[in-house]
């Protein structure tokens, strides 16, 4: 046995010694010269960047269960990639970035990858310059984005010129934003720069065991006193649930996967469509599974007051039942997501009773403003589901903003310009109602289920119509407690037990007369029938026909709809 450490290598020890030859293939070689030197240097500096890091760097990248560059580049398309910008100077000064196009399905997609084994991943001037040129090809061609962050941030030794590189590489993409969509997946340890400039991106998708944020533990430890761990600071949980993560997956791979799913709903600019795909599940395919799932929870003993998945309805109105879900470790009582209908993509903003009863809170009216306001740059269009009670009322979210938050959503609704359609599924109270995609605020088609209760408020509204009728009832308890009294105590019963039965006999009296009120309330005022009578709902549609009428409809729509780039005016919004 050797007592040698034995270093691992990647080198193959059966096979031929590796001999680059730069003739035409048959031609008699005769003596090199200036040429085939040349030839040689110039080969030594294309494959420089790989052949210069060695196996410890890749084994350290495989042991923290990360890819190199061009692994990951792999997972993306089994095509050669084109790679761009081969700018490295004698120090290996770009190298640490990888830029170049990819075929991806046949299409063609801008992609930069920060390669970790050099400099740490780190970000120079010619890094940074390099990173623009691509952005801004990217948007001259009108061609989609992904990028692979994995970087230590700015390189130290460049000084400010690694500064002057993620400010220049932060610029070109704010000004390709909302030309061409941008998916940026985030590996291993990033802060700073590394932070804002994916974030600038349309979707963020951040595997387990990974950190970006705007600054370390390290930091925060130094600055504040506080020990924190990476996760707490900046993991996948944290993002997620606030939203600075669009989609939190397992592993490298799953983000690399879950970015081309993504990329297959996206349109490359915002002058065409997104892709259109051929289906063989039929349009008028019947949705009996609604059906199935509205009869069980309005015929439970709660009525239909019972909440449900809204995310089953969406599967079931979709193409196969394939639908793709956006944010969604964020404000679950709201569900965002692409989904195809008849072959044509759509966007879908669902209320989810199931959780919070559907209500709108700050973090789910900014969740579904900013999912509008993609669908609107590149010419998706929309349907919105609504089933829910109103805005989340209470000290907290007035704190945090409902105010604003709401108008955040009411203004991304105002200024959508593609084909959009609203399903009312049950409640639609008040503000809530006013301010989701209704006839005034530009829907293009209202429809509504018969289990729809449109009103003004739910069943506290009992106390304004019926104002009179419940003045009487409540002042004739009193009357009821006294001679309900008198009447015990006159049989025998002691006055203090006649008085409790009676009291409790009156109360039970009230409450079956308030429950005959919210009945009649229900009956006479949420339900769908003056809605349709003024003309704020357009028509009622049974659960098994969903997909039929609103596929039908999108491609209405759709047939006079011209895609291109948003010309009106570019409102404030928070």
């Amino acid at each position: 046995m050797s007592n040698k450490m034995i270093k691992p290598s990647l080198k193959n020890p059966f096979d031929v010694a590796e001999k680059v030859e730069f003739n035409i293939p048959g031609e008699i070689s005769r003596a090199t010269g200036g040429y085939e030197e040349a030839m040689q240097a110039g080969y030594d500096l294309i494959q420089r960047p790989i052949k210069s890091v060695s196996i410890d760097q890749i084994e350290k990248q495989h042991f923290k269960k990360r890819m190199t560059v061009w692994e990951r580049i792999r997972v993306l398309t089994e095509c050669e990639p084109n790679i761009l910008f081969q700018n490295w100077g004698k120090n290996l000064d770009g190298a640490s970035l990888v830029t170049g196009v990819l075929n991806i399905h046949g299409r063609d997609v801008a992609v930069y990858g920060h390669d970790f084994t050099v400099r740490a991943g780190s970000m120079d001037a010619t890094n940074g310059n390099k990173l623009a040129r691509l952005f801004y090809m990217a948007g001259e061609k009108g061609i989609p984005v992904i990028g692979m962050n994995d970087s230590a941030g700015a390189f130290v030794p460049a000084g400010v010129g690694g500064l002057d590189g993620y400010a220049e590489a932060f610029t070109a993409l704010r000004k390709i934003s909302g030309v061409v969509p941008s998916i940026m997946c985030m590996f291993g340890f990033n802060a700073g720069g590394g932070s804002y400039l994916p974030r600038q991106g349309s979707f963020v998708i951040q595997p387990k065991d990974t950190f970006f944020g705007l600054t370390g533990p390290g930091v925060v430890k130094s600055v504040l006193g506080e020990d924190v761990t990476p996760e707490d600071l900046g993991g996948p949980k944290v993002h997620g649930q606030s939203g600075v993560a669009d989609l939190t997956v397992e592993d490298e791979v799953g983000a690399l996967r879950t970015a081309i799913m993504l990329l297959n709903y996206l349109p490359d600019n915002n002058s065409v469509m997104a892709p259109y795909q051929e289906t063989s599940d039929p349009l008028d395919r019947k949705t009996w599974e609604i059906n199935t799932l509205l009869k069980k929870a309005f015929n439970s003993p709660t009525g239909f007051n019972t909440p449900f998945d809204v995310s089953i309805i969406i599967q079931q109105i979709c193409d196969h039942g394939d639908y793709f879900e956006m944010q969604r470790d964020r404000a679950r009582n709201v569900v965002t997501a692409f989904g195809r209908l008849g072959g044509n993509v759509v966007g879908f903003v669902a209320n989810n009773s199931a959780v919070d009863s559907g209500q709108i809170d700050c973090d789910a009216a900014y969740k579904i403003a900013r999912f509008n306001r993609f669908c609107n740059i590149y010419n998706i269009p929309m349907i919105f589901m609504e089933d829910t009670t109103g805005f989340l009322p209470g000290r907290e979210q007035e704190a945090r903003g409902i105010v604003q938050a709401g108008r955040a959503m009411l203004d991304s609704i105002v200024d959508i310009r593609t084909p959009r359609i609203l399903l009312i599924l049950r409640n639609a109270y008040g503000g809530a109602y006013a301010s989701y995609n209704n006839y005034p605020t530009g829907a293009d088609l209202v429809l509504a289920l018969p289990t729809t209760r449109l009103a003004v408020m739910g069943p506290a509204g009992k106390e304004f119509v019926y104002k009179d009728e419940l003045r009487k009832v409540r002042n004739a308890v009193i009357e009821r407690v006294k001679r309900g009294t008198q009447e015990r105590v006159d049989a025998g019963v002691k006055p203090e037990l006649a008085k409790a039965d009676a009291e409790k006999e009156a109360a039970d009296w009230l409450k079956a007369e308030e429950a005959l009120l919210n009945t009649r309330y229900e009956k006479e005022l949420m339900n769908p029938k003056e809605a349709l009578s003024l003309g704020s709902i357009s028509s009622l549609v049974m659960p098994t026909d969903l997909r039929k009428v609103l596929g039908e409809n999108i491609n209405f729509f759709l047939r006079h709809y011209k895609a291109g780039p948003m010309q009106s005016v570019q409102r404030e919004f928070h």
